[in-house]
């Protein structure tokens, strides 16, 4: 007897190629399109920011949906597809939101937009609705499986929602983001008052987006089994330890994938050269275009070391720029692409005015550049105070550039430190930093250049990480295991 298919509607706030700034749009666009080669019938729910709207013109209104609440104002549901995967999405087209800025959560200067508790309180309500029994549309998911706190009250809805039989689920991608606001927002967002309290959205003495999913989703995932854990005591907990603690039963870390298709040396449109771990000589082609792209020295020799990232403390850049100086003495150069923190982005372009053709900086974000970046260093840097998944770290090892991390979260989960013995038996893949500071990603970098000069050992463990399996489909499958057995305990 064949199995029933499982509708899921996915919720989220990013969408690679639609709206991004950071690996949750990666995600959002890669998980549903590995859950859809699973047989599984996934849907798309995002806001319908205008940066989207105008990318996407030929949209189908599917409903109109009003008399929310006194505060949430009416919207269009409509209907389109996702570029390049072709998934169904449904977009919540309310200008009053969604029109604000370019972002999705900050204004042009940076600060978080006044009405977030609106905009993404409307997100998640609407993910329930769409799963209720009043709903707008024919098709009608089992599990509403939302993302972090922008769809975080999508479980909280769909409690208090009379008649609702869907099953949630939710992701944590970054524990540290939690959509806190004030308690008088909680009448805004029509919840019942009885829902702030320990047992409900209440978060000493807030209103928590993400602390409601967690309380309310009938499963919780996150990104890798090592941060699971974490999450579970201080500090990495930030103050939701106890909760997740007591929910243990129904946390899950599943590690996330990336988009092979898209992150492949062999194929990508963004490289100078293609190469694969057969053949790596055009590897450098990528070093040279990269040296001339950011400014620095052509010499295929030197070791270019690369960081595509936030600029924040989270991402360890400080300890990055504690020992720059350091390895401009040990004839090293960088390739920087990031944005975040004012004085970050302002010390490292200092330092490319210090080290003209040493140090190459860019402030923002550039697809195209961060492809480059990764095949065209010799090493990744990736000193992550803590790091629920990252991607960067398996895209570089995937490009045969070892990345040099801290141990935690996923880059514990995907990186293999390079040793004697992880050489010998083929499963070396990178360089994990032994003690978190400035002089232990100094050492680690030592231990990397080390073998840097040793091309044989080197060739070897860049072979070693390209052969990783990656790939969205084990971590899939994962996923439709957690749906079933979710969908079989009812």
């Amino acid at each position: 007897m064949a199995r029933r298919c499982i509708k899921i509607l996915f919720v989220t706030s990013e969408l690679h190629p639609l709206i991004k700034t950071g690996g949750l749009a990666d995600v959002s666009a890669s998980l549903p399109a590995a859950l859809q080669a699973e047989d599984i019938d996934v849907r798309i729910l995002l806001p319908g920011y205008s940066k989207v709207l105008a990318q996407l013109p030929r949209t189908r209104k599917v409903a109109l949906i009003s008399n929310v609440s006194a505060y949430y104002p009416d919207c269009v549901l409509r209907s389109a597809r996702v570029p390049q995967s072709d998934l169904p999405l449904y977009l919540l087209d309310c200008p009053t939101l969604y029109d604000q800025a370019d972002g999705p959560y900050q204004d042009d200067d940076g600060q978080d937009l006044p009405y977030n508790h609106l905009r993404f309180g409307l997100l998640g309500y609407i993910g329930a609705l769409l799963a209720g029994p009043d709903l707008p549309l024919t098709w009608q998911p089992d599990i509403v499986h939302c993302n972090d706190w922008q769809s975080g009250l999508a479980p909280a809805y769909l409690k208090f929602l009379p008649g609702a039989t869907a099953k949630s689920v939710v992701t944590i991608h970054n524990l540290a983001f939690q959509g806190i606001f004030p308690p008088e927002t909680l009448p805004w967002l029509g919840l019942p008052p009885h829902s702030f309290q320990m047992n409900g959205v209440e978060y000493y003495g807030s209103v928590s987006f993400l602390k409601a999913a967690l309380f309310y989703a009938d499963r919780i995932t996150t990104v890798s089994p090592t941060y699971a854990n974490e999450i579970q005591d201080e500090p990495l907990g930030m103050g939701l330890q106890g909760l997740l603690a007591t929910r243990r039963e129904e946390l899950t870390g599943i590690l996330n994938g990336i988009d092979a298709h898209e992150w492949n040396p062999a194929s990508d449109p963004h490289l100078a050269a293609h190469y694969d771990q057969a053949d790596l000589t055009k590897k450098v082609a990528n070093k040279l275009a990269l040296q001339q792209r950011m400014g620095l020295a052509i010499d295929a020799s030197v070791p270019l070391l690369g960081v595509v990232s936030r600029l924040t403390h989270q991402k360890g850049i400080d300890m990055i720029m504690q020992i720059i100086p350091q390895l401009m003495a040990r004839n090293c150069q960088f390739a920087i692409l990031g944005s975040g923190e004012a004085t970050h982005e302002k010390v490292l372009l200092q330092f490319s005015r210090q080290f003209p053709g040493k140090v190459g900086v860019k402030i923002g974000f550039d697809e195209s550049l961060s492809h480059l970046i990764t095949a065209g260093i010799d090493m990744f840097l990736m000193p992550s105070r803590f790091e629920p998944c990252g991607l960067n770290q398996m895209y570089s090892q995937r490009y045969g550039s070892p990345p040099i991390v801290s141990a935690t979260g996923g880059l514990a989960d995907t990186v293999t430190d390079c040793n004697d013995v992880t050489l010998n038996n083929g499963t070396a893949s990178g360089f994990v930093i032994k003690d978190l500071n400035a002089t232990g990603l100094l050492n680690a970098i030592e231990r990397a250049l080390a073998y840097f000069h040793e091309t044989n050992i080197w060739r070897k463990l860049q072979r070693a990480g390209m052969q990783r399996d990656f790939s969205w489909q084990p971590s899939a499958q994962r996923y439709v295991e957690l749906y079933r057995s979710l969908l079989r305990s009812e």
